[in-house]
Parts: structure tokens; sequence; C-alpha cells
């Protein structure tokens, strides 16, 4: 069972399920992955982590420079 009433309105009676979310002031709180969909939000998956710890103190050791892409750099055409 879960507590958000957007999944449930996606398979269940959509009308009576909103208009009882409604009616009783209901919060969903997106915290499923279905909701976040639904909304076009991203959805709640993966770590958050950018890299593993060690890979940063290993690079350091090893003298590699990091050159992820950056927001203002545009992606190289695919050949």
């Amino acid at each position: 069972a879960t507590d958000s009433f957007l999944s449930a309105a996606s398979f269940q009676e959509t009308t009576r399920v909103l208009t009882d979310a409604a009616i009783k002031g209901k919060a969903d709180h997106l915290l499923g992955l279905k909701e976040n969909v639904i909304i076009g939000k991203l959805i709640p998956a993966g770590t958050g982590m950018v890299g593993f710890p060690d890979d940063d103190e290993a690079e350091m050791e090893a003298g590699v420079e990091n050159t992820g892409l950056h927001e203002d750099e545009p992606l190289a055409d695919a050949e």
C-alpha cells in the first residue's frame, strides 16, 4: 500500500481518489517513482553521488585531471 494519492489515482477510480484527497486536504509528498513521473519531475533513483569516494584520491595520486563536461560546453557531434 502507498500513502500517495497520485499513485493510487493512476490505477484506481481516478475521480473518486482525487475528490477524496481534495475533500480531506491530503498532501502528496512525491516520494515514489510513479507520482514523480506523473507530474514530470526527476525520479528518486540512484545514490546522488557524483563519483566514487576513492576516485578523487586515486586520480590525484596518478596526476589525472578530471575533465568532465560543464553546463556551458556543448556535446561533441557523434560520427
